[in-house]
């Protein structure tokens, strides 16, 4: 049976809350973006994770440095939360030179774009944050600036409109992309390196959640590090996040120490499981078991029932779920794996006991 969008979701899960203010979302608001500037590697050798990505920016770096040239221009793409930021600050220090950070959504007009490629310095870095949505005049400009180092400023409207060529000096311009298959291959191919950052894995994450507690003068025992690692969703900026939230807890309930006790006890009061699962992704979960019997179901109906808005399920809960192998988006809708009915400790409709004690998968 596919459900339609039009099912009454009367039983919903109530009080989700909103989805920008989950202790798990990746993206970083304005007091993780104080915090990160004051535990960002200030170099690769600091930068921890991502070993193919960061042996070939390595080379890349070294070689421009021994030609005594501008590095490459770099573009990388990933989740948010990887370290893209953090990378291209590293470029600039590793290349000596300034560094200039805006990002996509800011550059609506050609003219914006002129204006800041206009006042570089020989050598700078410019990062360019979310470059897939960056405006198509400012790109078409772009495509010129990167290649010939150079840009025709229209000036005047119609037919009396001219084009004056302006020089610019060679810099370097790092962009960064979460939706990397949304760039037009006109501009991807004029970055002479791509990378890709991956998830990191628990041992990473241990070692992050180390240096962090160091820095943050944090006592954690190797314990501790795992339980927050494992819950971290393979996510740098999450796992300090919750590295800060289990300090505050440790300090007030416990004697200041995060050991593994003390850090699934402050994540069961934030509500993050064992999987990283906060109350938004569990609540999806159960309303697809619970009100629809694991699915199939329509995405609009699946967001009323949990109270939120289609595109939030969509794109903040379901990619999550999706790479935990807990749900499977298919042509009919959205369907609960296994997996699913397995964490929230649930049976699926078509298992139910035999007489031999055995689940009769065929509801027979």
């Amino acid at each position: 049976m596919n459900w339609d969008d039009t099912t009454d979701p009367s039983n919903a899960p109530e009080g989700l809350g909103a989805a920008e203010d989950r202790l798990v979302g990746s993206v970083a608001d304005g007091e993780d973006q104080a915090v990160e500037a004051a535990l960002r590697p200030k170099d690769l050798g600091e930068f921890i994770g991502q070993e193919k990505v960061r042996e070939q920016l390595d080379l890349v770096l070294r070689a421009a440095r021994a030609r005594g040239a501008t590095a490459d221009h770099v573009l990388l793409s990933g989740a948010p939360g990887l370290g893209k930021t953090t990378l291209s600050m590293i470029i600039a220090a590793e290349m000596g030179a300034p560094i200039r950070i805006t990002s996509g959504p800011a550059i609506q007009h050609a003219g914006d774009l002129a204006a800041i490629l206009s006042s570089l310095q020989e050598g700078e870095v410019l990062f360019l944050d979310e470059i897939h949505r960056m405006s198509r005049p400012a790109e078409e400009m772009l495509y010129m600036a990167m290649e010939d180092f150079r840009v025709d400023v229209i000036v005047g409207k119609g037919p009396g409109a001219t084009a004056i060529p302006l020089e610019l000096p060679p810099f370097t311009l790092v962009g960064a992309t979460t939706r990397a298959g949304l760039l037009p291959p006109p501009l991807r191919d004029r970055f002479g390196f791509t990378a890709h950052m991956e998830f990191y894995g628990p041992a990473e994450l241990e070692r992050v959640l180390h240096r962090s507690a160091g820095l943050l003068d944090v006592g954690i025992d190797t314990a501790g590090a795992a339980e927050i690692a494992g819950r971290s969703r393979g996510t740098p900026r999450i796992a300090n996040r919750l590295l800060r939230r289990v300090r505050d807890y440790a300090q007030v309930k416990a004697d200041g120490l995060v050991t593994r006790e003390v850090a699934a006890a402050a994540l069961a009061v934030y509500e993050v499981d064992d999987r990283g699962l906060d109350r938004l992704d569990r609540g999806v979960l159960e309303a697809l078991l619970k009100l629809f019997g694991g699915g199939p179901v329509g995405l609009s109906t699946l967001a009323v029932a949990v109270g939120e808005e289609r595109e939030t399920v969509e794109e903040v809960a379901e990619p999550f779920l999706v790479r935990e192998g807990l749900l499977a988006r298919t042509p009919r809708g959205r369907v609960a794996t296994p997996a699913a009915w397995a964490h929230l400790g649930l049976t699926p409709p078509g298992a139910r006991s035999t007489g031999n004690g055995q689940p009769d998968l065929f509801g027979t």
